[in-house]
């Protein structure tokens, strides 16, 4: 729909659903996901400070608290920090792959019911790459298949911390946590790339 500015001009009325994709779509494209070609296993475990959060081995965890199933596991406590413990590429990469995507697909398009608790996370960079690709591709094709009023429905009980939010809203938010975790992690790539990192054994 063509649509008069404030100057006299015409302009055209955006798509607000084309948008809303396109934001983080366009982004994963041209820039996120290829700074993640050629991640090895030495960068994804990388522990650039002492005690960090990471992907391990159950086995071999730090902390009292390992979430998921099989083999590997997240890391985290609900323990107050007064700062957080440093999180490793794993970590980050895990979390973008269970809470950003995999959670809300299945919450919000018919996906696995998945969380931390149910989730089995990969133990090398290369899996963890394949998991984020298929994460990613479902929870775009959720959200391509929402319309104008897909768009405007609150989430619910669906996302019980902010029920009244719109599925707009919600894409916002996935955008704005999947573009500044891949920046994180496109951070602790140049930084393992420009120091003198030694490998941590997992």
């Amino acid at each position: 729909m063509d649509t008069t500015t404030t100057d006299g001009t015409i302009g055209r009325e955006p798509e607000w659903g084309s948008e809303l994709v396109e934001q983080l779509d366009w982004h994963w494209q041209a820039q996120l996901r290829p700074r993640l070609e050629g991640l090895t296993d030495d960068e994804y475990f990388w522990e650039p400070v002492p005690n960090c959060w990471s992907i391990r081995r159950r086995s071999g965890g730090t902390e009292p608290h390992l979430h998921g199933t099989g083999d590997w596991a997240t890391e985290y406590t609900s323990h107050q920090y007064e700062q957080e413990p440093f999180t490793t590429i794993a970590w980050r990469l895990g979390h973008m792959i269970v809470d950003v995507f995999a959670t809300r697909t299945g919450r919000h398009f018919g996906g696995s019911a998945l969380d931390d608790e149910t989730y089995a996370y990969a133990g090398t960079a290369a899996e963890a790459l394949r998991q984020l690709d298929g994460g990613y591709a479902a929870w775009l094709t959720g959200v391509t298949s929402l319309d104008i009023e897909g768009f405007r429905r609150p989430c619910g009980q669906r996302e019980p911390h902010r029920p009244a939010a719109s599925m707009a809203e919600l894409v916002l938010h996935i955008n704005r946590e999947a573009i500044h975790h891949g920046a994180e992690i496109a951070l602790l790539r140049d930084l393992y790339a420009s120091g003198k990192p030694t490998s941590i054994t997992t």
